[in-house]
């Protein structure tokens, strides 16, 4: 754990049933096509297969990002659960710190707090990304000088 910020590790809390199903899924899709195909080929395969599962699943999900209550850009999640969990897919070598930022930028940005990076590599590898929500906010409290 670093700053709050979990990853991976042991599952517990209220959506661990649903990311348990997701990472099944994942691995149904990647015993089905292997790896080598471009990232599109397995969001929308994973869309099919989630929605298969019974799933609530939406691609290409607008994030806004706001800075002192304004807007000032978008990020698109790959993937949004049952509005609970952002997916990320990646076909790299293997996750690394990049994607992991990546996800913790979609969490921090949005209401979710559970985000799953899931490479579709040599390797079918994922990661595990927990920001609570109230580790989101800090409140920051400035003392002035008495003059």
């Amino acid at each position: 754990m670093i700053d709050g910020v979990e990853f991976s590790g042991p599952f517990s809390g209220p959506n661990d049933l649903l990311t348990e199903k997701i990472i099944g899924v994942f691995y149904e899709v990647y015993n089905e096509l292997g790896f080598g195909f471009l990232e599109s080929v397995y969001r929308e395969a994973m869309r099919i297969a989630l929605g298969q599962a019974g799933l609530q699943v939406e691609a290409e999900v607008p994030v806004p990002v706001s800075f002192r209550g304004r807007p000032v850009g978008m990020f698109r999640a790959d993937l949004v659960v049952d509005g609970r969990v952002v997916v990320e897919l990646k076909t790299a070598e293997s996750i690394n710190k990049a994607h992991e930022t990546q996800v913790l930028h979609y969490l921090r940005a949005s209401a979710m707090e559970i985000g799953l990076v899931m490479n579709f590599g040599p390797d079918a590898r994922f990661r595990r990304i927990v920001l609570r929500n109230v580790q989101k906010k800090r409140i920051f409290t400035e003392v002035l000088p008495q003059l």
